[in-house]
């Protein structure tokens, strides 16, 4: 069962009750957007709307999203079980599969109604960003893609940086200590050269996830593959790879590139799995870059029989 949980007066004002009047129910608006933690920043003419990595809140976007904010409408979002979205909301049989996730991104964009919308998303959350578009692509314009992959374990042709036996020990870990799990993860997508507290961050988001959360979105997460979901994603799409990423290693770019149809793939200097965060500067010029591109028209979708 939803609650509906407060939002920021500044972002999504309340509505007033006359002193001595029942209150109106929620509508279907308020709830997704009480559920999903959902924030509007901005009022440009054009929407982007940024899907978190994996355990992370709205608030990773920070050095991005503020920016962006005086030239473009941004609309934040914490997904069900993470953040400060409705922890009652969840529930572990409906959230079982990426796709899950990705119909909330729609339900956000149908109640706001939403449209021409730039999907940005980071890791997990880039997955999560081109199912969506690829379900729905009547709400998208054009999705930037940061650190994606569309599986990360090794499979029979395919590379993609983990074997089963690193992800079940990365598991078993958190199974037993998410504290532990949390340092030990956040090294793994921050450089060491980058400044300490880049790490910190990170492990202070997986810490503070509530564990059972933590647990299964991380199953449901790091064991997906959803490879054969990638070319359905026919939107101008931006690859936003680093040069050195130990979680995305090239090789999966590559399969991108060769299977998004409208792709682009562009390697930034910076070393890590989180470029937002260790080279903002970089990756906000690179996003606004293919924004200014025109956007042209989506490679139409083939007639389902």
């Amino acid at each position: 069962m939803i609650t509906p949980s407060s939002l920021p007066p500044s972002t999504w004002p309340e509505t007033s009750v006359a002193h001595g009047a029942a209150e109106a129910p929620a509508t279907e608006r308020d709830l997704v957007v009480r559920c999903n933690n959902v924030r509007i920043i901005g009022e440009g003419p054009q929407t982007l709307l940024f899907c978190n990595g994996f355990g992370c809140s709205q608030h990773i976007w920070r050095y991005l999203s503020t920016p962006l904010a005086n030239r473009y409408r941004v609309v934040l979002f914490d997904y069900v079980g993470t953040g400060d979205s409705d922890l009652g909301a969840y529930d572990w049989q409906t959230y079982n599969t990426l796709g899950r996730y990705a119909q909330d991104v729609i339900e956000i964009c149908r109640v706001l109604d939403l449209h021409e919308v730039v999907l940005i998303g980071h890791s997990v959350g880039a997955t999560i960003a081109m199912l969506a578009a690829g379900q729905e692509p009547s709400y998208f314009a054009k999705c930037v893609l940061l650190t994606a992959s569309p599986c990360y374990l090794n499979k029979p042709g395919y590379y993609g940086g983990l074997s089963l036996e690193d992800v079940d020990q990365m598991l078993a870990l958190l199974d037993v200590d998410q504290h532990s799990w949390a340092n030990l993860f956040s090294g793994l997508l921050v450089a060491p050269e980058h400044i300490p507290t880049l790490g910190e961050e990170l492990a202070s988001y997986f810490c503070n996830l509530d564990s059972n959360v933590a647990r299964h979105f991380a199953r449901v997460a790091f064991l997906a593959d959803n490879r054969a979901d990638v070319s359905q994603l026919l939107l101008p799409t931006l690859l936003l790879q680093c040069a050195d990423d130990s979680i995305t290693p090239t090789e999966v770019s590559a399969f991108l590139m060769a299977h998004l149809p409208q792709a682009t793939l562009q390697t930034i200097s910076g070393v890590g799995h989180c470029p937002h965060l260790s080279a903002p500067l970089e990756t906000m010029a690179a996003i606004e870059a293919f924004l200014a591109q025109p956007s042209g028209n989506a490679i139409p979708a083939p007639a389902r029989g």
